[in-house]
């Protein structure tokens, strides 16, 4: 966690304001757009590059993908775009075919990370540079990601305010492997520690996949019926599918002490938090089409020669919650320019 605590709504201001001047057009833009600096990225010109995903079945995914993919066209490069549909065997065999093919990058995104390394450290062997989009990784050149440290800490911030610093919270934790869930995760119990009132009802929920929406739905059901008003306060899980179905499965039990808070900030959740009839919160909303594309920016820079980028490059995120999130469905680009 970061050395001081401080109000999720001075976070929230600032972030409004921080994101506020990235936009443009309608959709929310990085440091390379804001400086003017866009057209100065290498060209890729005669370049292949691989990319490898996970799966693209969550909206995260599937923007970030087709970030990656569109900049290196726009670049003048060939994309080489692999989706493992969520099966680790098959992104490790995805992982083998690019390493055959020699491209002269490799882009990575997301995944089981103890699972992945011996083949992210296998593609560095083999010469080829790795550059990942939310995989920690000793063998990337660069991971690009959101700053899920401050993402933990401010969704955890605005839980126990919300609460009033007291409550029992149900929390998904069925992806610790996955280090940006794992973070976020550990950056919520970290603030837990200040707040002894708030306790985890234990077991843990799990979050799966497939069918992430019906199984939370499931099991906040169950436990709803199992703990009766006043004691559940608050839903948290570490991305927003999960967020979904628990805010169904609230609201359908007309549960309105109950609040829901998640990560990633999908155009369906960002509209469940705009409703004031939702039990959604809070989400905390990435911009994954641009942490895509600095991906690939990243990957022009190092084919022309620059060797002194930072091992993470931070793409901006902001807290969604009732009051702003009206406003900032344009700013995500999430729906069009009035």
């Amino acid at each position: 966690m970061r050395g001081h605590i401080f109000s999720p709504l001075v976070a929230v201001a600032a972030l409004a304001i921080a994101l506020a001047g990235f936009a443009t057009a309608g959709h929310a833009q990085g440091p390379d757009d804001a400086n003017g600096s866009d057209s100065n990225i290498p060209s890729l010109k005669g370049k292949r590059i691989g990319i490898t995903a996970a799966g693209t079945d969550h909206y995260w995914d599937l923007k970030a993908y087709q970030g990656a993919i569109d900049e290196v066209k726009r670049l003048g490069g060939t994309p080489i775009a692999l989706d493992a549909g969520r099966n680790d065997n098959r992104q490790i065999a995805q992982i083998q075919t690019l390493i055959a093919q020699k491209p002269d990058a490799i882009v990575e995104q997301l995944g089981t990370a103890s699972v992945l390394e011996p083949w992210l450290q296998k593609i560095r062997q083999a010469g080829i540079p790795l550059f990942t989009i939310d995989t920690a990784s000793p063998s990337s050149i660069n991971d690009t990601t959101s700053d899920n440290f401050f993402i933990g800490e401010q969704l955890a911030l605005k839980l126990v305010n919300d609460i009033h610093g007291e409550g029992n919270i149900l929390v998904f934790n069925g992806f610790y492997g996955v280090p940006v869930c794992a973070i976020r995760y550990d950056q919520l119990k970290a603030v837990l520690k200040y707040y002894p009132k708030v306790h985890i009802i234990e077991p843990e929920l799990r979050d799966v996949i497939p069918n992430t929406v019906q199984s939370a739905y499931a099991q906040v059901s169950q436990l709803l019926a199992k703990y009766p008003k006043g004691q559940v306060a608050a839903i948290w899980a570490a991305w927003d599918v999960p967020q979904v179905g628990a805010t169904q499965a609230v609201d359908a039990a007309h549960r309105s002490e109950i609040k829901t808070y998640a990560v990633d900030g999908s155009p369906d959740v960002v509209t469940l938090v705009k409703d004031p009839k939702s039990s959604a919160a809070a989400v905390v909303a990435q911009q994954p089409a641009l942490i895509g594309k600095t991906a690939v920016d990243n990957i022009a820079r190092y084919l022309a020669g620059n060797r002194g980028l930072p091992p993470y490059t931070y793409v901006p995120s902001i807290l969604v919650t009732k009051d702003n999130a009206a406003s900032l469905q344009q700013t995500l680009g999430q729906i069009a320019s009035q």
